[in-house]
């Protein structure tokens, strides 16, 4: 797998630094379609063109921490453990508005991020995503790095997931390649999850695979079931099933 790391932070800088209004809007225009009608620069497509202040200084925090280094030094070690894995990619990090404004519904934005990755690497990109209410460390920025990268594998190998049970599998395998243990539930909290889920691992209706996944108070605030489970319950049993598992995440894109 080849992966080159291109700059974005300083795009998404000077467009920041610009007044809110029509001007920065057709500027990021400019930059994210490069004229077209298509959106060529993948990344950008989620990030809040309109955003206040605190994403602008979220990019500028990115940037003193040398973010992009960080990624660079992602990227060597997913090349290093996915020399199996063909195919070559342009990896862009970006920062998404789930603080204010409605640009980015949080929830709806994140399945996408994880799930919806055939129109980006179809142009040969991978989006590492932070999000503006998670704290930016360099730590976060590497492991996100190594989640996307791994996802973009596993759809390159696989498809997209489509099923409940799919994308259990690749999001608990793209958090132990990336070295992350969150979320995390307790014993019995992970039992009870694994007994409740296990009714719906064959579905593909969007309500119900989204309760499964993000629990009972996301899944109520969008006006979908609630299944009793505790916030990303999906994704704490999916990250235990992938630390359990006889496989490792490279021997899953064999």
């Amino acid at each position: 797998m080849k992966l080159d790391g291109v700059s974005l932070l300083p795009k998404e800088r000077a467009l920041y630094a610009l007044p809110r209004g029509a001007a920065r809007f057709q500027a990021y225009i400019t930059i994210a379609t490069g004229d077209t009608n298509n959106i060529e620069i993948p990344p950008l497509g989620i990030m809040n063109p309109m955003a206040k202040e605190h994403v602008a200084d979220y990019v500028e925090t990115l940037i003193t921490l040398h973010a992009e280094a960080v990624v660079a030094a992602a990227l060597l070690e997913a090349e290093r453990r996915l020399t199996h894995v063909t195919g070559k990619f342009k990896v862009g990090l970006v920062v998404a508005d789930d603080v204010a404004g409605g640009w980015t519904n949080r929830y709806f934005a994140e399945h996408g991020v994880r799930f919806a990755l055939k129109p980006g690497l179809k142009r040969g990109w991978i989006s590492v995503v932070c999000w503006a209410s998670e704290a930016p460390t360099r730590e976060y920025v590497y492991a996100l790095t190594l989640a996307s990268v791994y996802r973009a594998a596993y759809v390159s190998r696989h498809g997209e997931a489509t099923t409940l049970a799919q994308m259990l599998q690749q999001e608990g395998f793209a958090a132990v390649f990336a070295h992350v243990d969150e979320p995390s539930l307790s014993a019995d909290e992970l039992a009870y999850s694994h007994e409740v889920i296990a009714l719906y691992r064959t579905a593909d209706a969007y309500p119900i695979v989204f309760a499964c996944l993000y629990g009972d108070e996301a899944a109520a605030s969008l006006g979908y079931p609630t299944l009793g489970l505790s916030p990303r319950a999906g994704y704490a049993l999916a990250l235990a099933e992938a630390q359990t598992s006889a496989i490792t995440p490279e021997m899953a894109l064999l």
